[in-house]
């Protein structure tokens, strides 16, 4: 059986964000958090131990750079290249994965703001035939919400065979759509949270059937240009990472089996819900412009940040293509998770996008290395722990990161 990443549960509730506002359409919303603001400096230290960790469980590299008032930090341990021996850069360009789902979700934000999409509507309104729930709407894509099967369980039910099997090949948006088409609904539209995928290559066909351009023109035209992010790319179906790259390694299921250098792919299995590259600093900057509202207009960021809880224990959450965490010191951060062969990445920032953090290490396929990587949000954000009375005992806040026992969640 396929087993699924799950952030920690070990978390506290009291947060910060916008308050939600109230629909008749979503699940409920998350409890109306309270705007707090980072107000100590990253604890480095706690930063840097957390990516020796993820060197010791098994990626090559990593790095990690958190900007903020107080300045840029960065940190980099490892190799980015397991063959020239070169070093983990800051300043080297990675597959961000699945944070690709929240460039998608502005577009479509951004489209919905310009009266050209309505959250609400069928998906089907705009691309007829596509679905055959008529129910599933715009919204239930950009929340999970939508019941469409994720294609990747099956994909990559064996993982290096899977990856081999599409790292060239070449898919079209509807292929995709028919392979979750293929297997059975994990739900009716609307009622329950259930990562996948293919919501999110529905997305890029909805953007490109608005826009009548290819998705890699809309995040040009409207995320990367405005930002000025000079390192991130849409390079579908080209393979390469261009100019000056971290390799990304592949573990095998197996794990007494080498590495296997994952770099060069298509990626397009993804597409929309994955295929992008970019830096730690760009990636910092979109973050922080998005949560301060540099690219989406105050309602539709409204929006993106409504958050609805995602288990049982209200300690995770997901808005429209946007993640929250909630740390230990009472803060909370939004961004996203990336997973693709060879990257695991994190990227978040602050309510008020004063602080941000992105990390990334190039493996994947191995729990333990992603959950170590997370362990760099709570120094990163809350600072050094406090220092426990005399005498008493001091127990570390769990990250909020995904459980090592588990497989990638792409």
């Amino acid at each position: 059986m396929r087993r699924r990443l799950a952030l920690s549960t070990t978390v506290l509730a009291v947060v910060a964000g916008v308050v939600p506002a109230a629909t008749a359409h979503a699940a409920p919303s998350a409890p109306t958090p309270v705007v707090r603001a980072a107000q100590t400096a990253p604890d480095m230290e706690g930063v840097l131990a957390a990516l020796r960790k993820t060197l010791t469980t098994g990626a090559p590299g990593a790095m990690v750079r958190v900007s903020g008032p107080d300045g840029v930090r960065t940190e980099a341990l490892g190799v980015r290249d397991k063959v020239t021996g070169a070093a983990m850069d800051p300043q080297a360009r990675f597959r961000i994965g699945s944070v690709t789902k929240t460039f998608s979700a502005v577009v479509l934000l951004q489209l919905v703001g310009e009266g050209r999409v309505s959250l609400d509507a069928p998906v089907v309104q705009y691309l007829p035939g596509l679905l055959p729930d008529e129910r599933i709407t715009v919204r239930h894509l950009l929340t999970h919400r939508s019941g469409l099967a994720d294609y990747t369980n099956a994909m990559f039910a064996n993982t290096v065979p899977g990856f081999e099997a599409v790292r060239n090949r070449v898919f079209s948006y509807q292929e995709l759509v028919d392979l979750s088409l293929a297997e059975p609904r994990t739900g009716q539209p609307g009622v329950a949270y259930q990562y996948s995928n293919a919501n999110f290559a529905v997305a890029g066909m909805l953007i490109e059937k608005v826009t009548g351009r290819p998705v890699a023109k809309a995040y040009e035209r409207r995320i990367i240009k405005p930002l000025r992010l000079r390192n991130t790319f849409y390079v579908h179906p080209g393979t390469q990472i261009p100019g000056l790259h971290v390799r990304g390694y592949l573990h095998e299921d197996q794990s007494s089996l080498p590495l296997v250098d994952s770099t060069e792919q298509t990626l397009s299995w993804a597409q929309s819900a994955g295929a992008m590259i970019s830096t730690t600093a760009d990636l910092n900057t979109f973050m922080s412009g998005l949560v301060r509202g540099r690219i989406l207009r105050p309602a539709m960021l409204d929006e993106m940040l409504t958050m609805t809880p995602v288990n049982a224990a209200n300690t995770r959450f997901y808005g429209l293509g946007l993640r929250r965490y909630d740390l230990s010191c009472g803060l909370s951060v939004y961004g996203h998770t990336g997973t693709v062969q060879g990257f695991y990445t994190y990227a978040f920032a602050t309510r008020d996008g004063k602080r941000t953090l992105s990390a990334l290490a190039n493996t994947s396929n191995r729990g333990s290395a992603n959950t170590a990587l997370g362990e760099t949000l709570e120094p990163a954000f809350c600072g050094k722990p406090p220092v426990p009375a005399a005498g008493a005992l001091r127990t570390a806040p769990e990250a909020p990161a995904p459980e090592a026992s588990q497989r990638d969640e792409y």
